[in-house]
């Protein structure tokens, strides 16, 4: 059986940004976080999200000046790290993730969590004006959150898309709550998320710095 289907990829590529901007609204949304969005609503099939989006309004353009400056992207997951484009990245940036450090499963051990929660103490070094990506565990945003109530800088911005139905929601509303008026964040309220959004978030953003 033969199937007549679209294969050529720059057709596909702007037949789909188009259809997302004709069926998304995204009038009450500000140019640069609007551009975030249709990448959220690409990488997840969904056009109702823009709803549920919550965002600084410098989350983009703070992003932006990071990459620019050369600031590292630090991940929860190694799916974020692999989704984002690493030739985008405007001054070869450094894609980092700590899951698979050798110190990284007793630490979680030691403080009874996760790996993805323990991996973000190995974050506190770079953790100062980098820009996070997290789009896998909760944890892993419960645990930041921990760490920047001690008064250490923070991250240039926060993109927290974790995922689930234990923690996720949670997690999330937390992020809105204590950041809202000193760390630019971007997220998704709810149980909706996942590492391709986080990465398309860090992806959108690197495609408009200019080299």
């Amino acid at each position: 059986m033969t199937v007549d289907y679209l294969r050529d990829p720059k057709a596909i590529y702007n037949e789909s940004f188009a259809t997302i901007r004709r069926e998304a609204d995204l009038s009450n949304l500000p140019e640069e976080i609007a551009d975030i969005a249709v990448r959220l609503i690409h990488a997840c099939g969904m056009t109702d999200i823009v709803e549920d989006i919550i965002y600084s309004p410098d989350a983009a353009s703070s992003a932006r000046e990071a990459l620019k400056r050369g600031a590292p992207v630090l991940c929860d997951a190694r799916m974020v790290a692999e989704g984002i484009i690493s030739s985008r990245l405007p001054a070869n940036n450094e894609i980092l993730c700590w899951n698979k450090h050798p110190e990284c499963a007793p630490l979680a051990k030691k403080m009874g969590t996760t790996l993805s929660a323990a991996a973000v103490d190995f974050w506190r070094p770079q953790l100062a004006g980098a820009v996070v990506a997290v789009g896998n565990a909760p944890t892993t945003l419960f645990r930041l959150l921990e760490i920047l109530t001690e008064g250490v800088e923070p991250p240039a911005v926060i993109f927290g898309f974790p995922v689930g139905f234990v923690g996720a929601a949670e997690s999330k509303e937390l992020l809105v709550n204590q950041c809202r008026k000193n760390v630019p964040f971007m997220t998704l309220s709810g149980r909706r998320g996942g590492s391709a959004m986080a990465s398309a978030a860090v992806n959108a953003v690197a495609k408009h710095v200019q080299f």
